[in-house]
């Protein structure tokens, strides 16, 4: 029995179930029936139980073991068939109204995901967490809505502009579609028009001048399209000055600026170092009697092989050595070190100290 109980009063109850828990009212037997729920508890009752209860002032709420104080205003019809997506949109439409900042307000991309995840957080904790993480997370959204009220309110505000903004967007596009349509609807008509006159012209033309029909015809063709090319390219013109929003004066705030992306080369493995060689150039072929049967050998060449590998590796290995200068490198060599144990001997001998060298190490003479 108390299991039943349970899960007829859970917050979560299904709204389309057709019994109000109050007055056991049946939506069978009456149609027009009405369910309503408050944030306060999410219990769904009848419209008529609302009204009978709530309308002289707050009340408790009449479902067993909740007794949460709840007022007329606050019942609403629930919007989602399943109370859970229910109470988490409200809780997160709440939660949002407190934590509206913008991704402007933070230096990195690092600290705007930190502050999502922390307002993640405290969703959660209210929607999933145990009645103990709950008071913590409602007593934490207090205190940061008491501590930070003034930011809350300018940032508010903010929304609101940017909202109002983009509803003028909104209708600007709207109207210069319109202009647009309205343009190229007038832009056909006078273009059927303009065909009319000009056909009335070859016609009066051909009646009353001498000469060759085929030619007076092909003239009047040519008017016919100079001038429809010439209107139409004033139409785009007029559409790309005044049927844009951009040319509108609005701005809106918080866009950073566009760079244009760089273009991505292609992979070089060698990090952009010339390897063309300088001291030679290479031919694409060599007379040689070696290679001349290693080239018409399928043996050889079956197996993807190339003689310009060879000529190219052989030339290399051959002018490889031309740059290096043996005798620059080793003076320029910088000598070994002396051992600090060396030093420190020769600075004893002559402060007439005595130092005993207990570990002498004894090398065999390899000449």
């Amino acid at each position: 029995m108390s299991r039943t109980n349970t899960k007829l009063h859970d917050p979560t109850t299904n709204p389309l179930d057709d019994i109000c828990p109050v007055c056991k009212s049946n939506r069978y037997l009456n149609p027009s029936l009405q369910f309503l729920i408050n944030p306060e508890c999410y219990h769904k009752m009848c419209s008529t139980c609302v009204d009978r209860i709530f309308t002289s002032g707050p009340a408790s709420c009449p479902v067993p073991h909740c007794g949460k104080t709840l007022r007329k205003k606050g019942f609403h019809k629930a919007f989602f068939g399943d109370l859970k997506v229910e109470r988490e949109v409200d809780i997160r439409k709440r939660v949002g109204e407190v934590f509206n900042r913008r991704q402007d307000d933070f230096e990195t991309l690092m600290d705007w995901n930190n502050y999502l995840e922390e307002v993640e957080s405290l969703v959660f904790d209210i929607v999933e967490g145990t009645p103990k993480m709950k008071r913590e997370a409602e007593e934490k959204l207090r205190a940061y809505r008491a501590m930070n009220l003034a930011e809350i309110e300018e940032n508010k505000k903010a929304s609101m502009e940017d909202a109002d903004l983009e509803r003028r967007r909104e209708v600007l596009e709207k109207e210069a579609v319109k202009q647009r349509r309205l343009a190229a609807v007038r832009e056909e008509e006078e273009a059927r028009r303009e065909l009319v006159r000009e056909k009335m012209n070859t016609l009066d033309m051909l009646a009353s001048a001498e000469g060759n029909a085929e030619a007076i015809t092909r003239q009047a063709q040519k008017v016919i399209l100079k001038k429809s090319s010439a209107r139409r390219n004033l139409g785009d013109i007029g559409v790309e000055s005044n049927g844009s929003a951009r040319d509108s004066g609005l701005t809106i705030r918080g866009l950073k600026k566009k760079v244009a992306p760089v273009k991505e080369e292609p992979y070089d493995p060698f990090g952009g170092v010339d390897l063309t060689p300088t001291r030679y150039v290479l031919q694409e072929k060599y007379e040689n009697e070696w290679l001349d049967g290693a080239e018409k050998d399928t043996r050889h060449m079956a197996g993807g092989y190339s003689l310009q590998e060879y000529y190219s590796r052989t030339l290399f290995e051959a002018f490889s050595g031309l740059g290096v200068f043996i005798e620059d490198e080793v003076a320029s060599r910088a000598l070994p070190a002396a051992p600090p144990s060396i030093g420190t001997a020769a600075a004893a001998q002559v402060s007439g100290a005595k130092i005993k060298l207990e570990h002498k190490m004894e090398l065999d003479d390899v000449f």
